[in-house]
């Protein structure tokens, strides 16, 4: 049992009742085999039937009660797995939403699906499964050999003896099977993620002739995942039928000696029957726990993934839920107006704390609102920079401040209930088109919907879709072209109404033609808002208001187009570099 199965909510309750439950459980055992035992001597010795009714009786209720009660052990143990097992979903998807695409990709898509649908699942039957098997081994055994040392020394003596040995050996395949799982797990992982970016990019593959040949890296990628899946369930089977073996040659030792010791007559019938039916049930816990091991270690291994990816420092220092600090002191209201005056001092961001910085002292003042172009090379840290505005990255250093309010986290539902963000590559959810377009409105009405459809150039997507704005689209619906995507992230945020607008290279993937089209539509989205719009497109600048340069993480410049033109600094390197007519 992992020790992160301790924090969560509610388990020390749970953990309270599976314990009364398993002394309760453990007592019913050991009167049901006192009673076994005592109807089976009684019989062997020649009392009849109608004698031994009572007793015949008894041993019914303490077989019923104990199945009954793991019935009730079973029901609490796996309505807490549901519970935890939908909070740690929410928690986990909470964090993708909050830290947003950059995130997701850095952990593989792949992976991240598998984590929230098979991830959640396997890790319901591992709190499932482990806190009765736990509760079972630290009590059960404990006072069935209490009992059997009562009757029967020399049996309890071989029975302690004979434990150690079978969870040594549990321990050692334990081991074994965890090496294995985790080999497994990181193949799965690969195989996830290989098989969403062969799916993303069928259709270029397709058209540059290299999809059979990507079939092979696929077979490959499968092949390897089918070898580790095999070497896994082959220790479990082993595993297992050593178990069995262990504990049915401990039983053996235990009814040998009974055997014996009944034959020289040093022991009496009842007792050693009673002692007969016990031995199983002393190591059966353990072999539960065994059998149940494989089958939850992936279980384990997925709600460690899951917890790994839920902690990061970037939820650190603020209540989302309050809206307060560190301190539990209740934030300033953050609002962005027309004369607003935004500060960044000194921000740094570290992706890898061994490895270069992404953003290095970035520091500059905007008073006012508008719109804002970030240029700069490839890995210059224009993106980062968006993501840190956005609240999808926390900085490594420095500080942000709004109106002299200093942000502890720009990650809050608050700072971040103010932003509209386009990403490069837009996410159409499979549902109706309309329901896509509300992504930032939920209630918006019929009438807003279609205002925002026409404002962002979609009115003849939609007259050409049989449903209307009711088409499906997104995964299992109809397929939009880039442009088409980028225009539906254009009517979210005419729809929103949020008043700062974030930009991450909207138009990159778009041949220039789309892009120009796209431009005059987004020009009139900027109006009224801040707007930050990191591109490498450099003809956007000319209706830039003010102009960041980045250069390998630092701010190398700013100024209006104009101003920068003339300094012939960084930016005039990438304007004639690039030659896009702009002047």
């Amino acid at each position: 049992m992992g020790k992160d199965l301790l924090g969560y909510k509610g388990v020390k309750t749970v953990f309270l009742v599976v314990a009364i439950c398993t002394l309760a459980q453990s007592m019913a055992i050991i009167l049901q085999a006192k009673w076994l035992a005592e109807v089976i001597s009684a019989l062997f010795a020649g009392s009849s039937l109608q004698e031994q009714y009572m007793t015949m009786v008894l041993f019914l209720l303490a077989f019923l009660a104990r199945h009954g009660i793991g019935l009730v052990q079973q029901g609490v143990a796996q309505r807490f797995a549901e519970e935890t097992g939908t909070d740690l979903r929410k928690q986990l998807m909470d964090k993708l939403f909050h830290m947003g695409p950059r995130f997701v990709r850095s952990e593989g898509t792949g992976n991240v699906v598998t984590l929230v649908l098979e991830g959640i699942s396997k890790f319901r039957k591992y709190v499932e499964l482990t806190i009765p098997r736990m509760m079972g081994v630290a009590f059960t055994p404990a006072l069935v050999w209490l009992y059997v040392f009562y009757i029967d020394r020399i049996s309890a003596v071989i029975l302690l003896v004979t434990m150690p040995i079978l969870i040594v050996f549990l321990i050692l395949v334990g081991l074994a099977a965890r090496k294995q799982t985790e080999r497994q797990l990181h193949t799965y992982r690969m195989l996830s993620n290989h098989f969403v970016d062969s799916l993303r990019g069928l259709v270029t593959l397709k058209f540059l002739g290299q999809s059979k040949r990507h079939g092979e890296s696929i077979g490959q990628v499968s092949e390897s995942y089918r070898k580790a899946t095999m070497r896994t369930l082959r220790v479990a089977f082993l595993s297992s039928f050593a178990l069995d073996f262990f504990t049915m040659l401990s039983v053996a030792v235990v009814a040998v000696n009974l055997g014996l010791r009944l034959i020289h007559g040093s022991l009496d019938l009842l007792p050693a029957l009673t002692i007969l039916v016990l031995a199983p049930e002393y190591f059966l816990p353990v072999r539960m726990v065994g059998a149940d091991f494989h089958a939850t270690l992936d279980g384990k291994q997925a709600g460690e993934a899951i917890q790994e990816m839920i902690k990061d420092e970037t939820s650190e220092g603020l209540n989302e839920d309050t809206g307060t600090g560190v301190d539990n002191e209740p934030l300033p209201q953050l609002t962005w107006k027309e004369d607003s005056e935004l500060s960044l001092s000194g921000i740094g961001m570290h992706h890898d704390e061994e490895g270069p910085a992404s953003l290095a002292d970035v520091s500059f003042r905007l008073k006012g609102r508008a719109s804002i172009g970030i240029v700069g090379e490839s890995g210059a840290g224009k993106s980062t920079l968006i993501d840190i505005l956005g609240g999808f990255l926390a900085p490594s250093s420095g500080e942000v401040v709004l109106d002299g309010v200093k942000l502890r986290n720009t990650a809050s539902k608050e700072w971040r209930s103010h932003m509209t963000y386009i990403p490069q590559h837009p996410y159409l959810f499979g549902c109706s088109l309309a329901d896509n377009i509300r992504f930032y409105a939920p209630n918006a009405s019929d009438e807003e919907v279609e205002r925002a459809v026409e404002a962002a150039g979609l009115s003849s997507l939609v007259k050409s879709l049989p449903n209307g704005l009711n088409e499906m689209i997104g995964g299992g619906g109809r397929s939009l072209s880039g442009g088409q995507a980028q225009r539906v992230a254009m009517a979210r945020a005419f729809l929103s109404q949020r008043p700062v607008l974030l930009l991450d290279e909207p138009t990159a993937h778009l041949d220039i033609e789309t892009e120009y089209e796209l431009k005059e539509t987004l020009a009139s989205l900027f109006k009224d808002k801040w707007v930050f719009l990191a591109t490498h497109r450099l003809h956007w600048m000319t209706e830039m208001d003010y102009i960041l340069v980045m250069d390998q993480g630092r701010l190398a410049e700013s100024g209006t187009h104009e101003e920068l033109m003339a300094r012939k600094g960084v930016y005039y390197g990438l304007i004639t570099s690039q030659w896009e007519g702009v002047h």
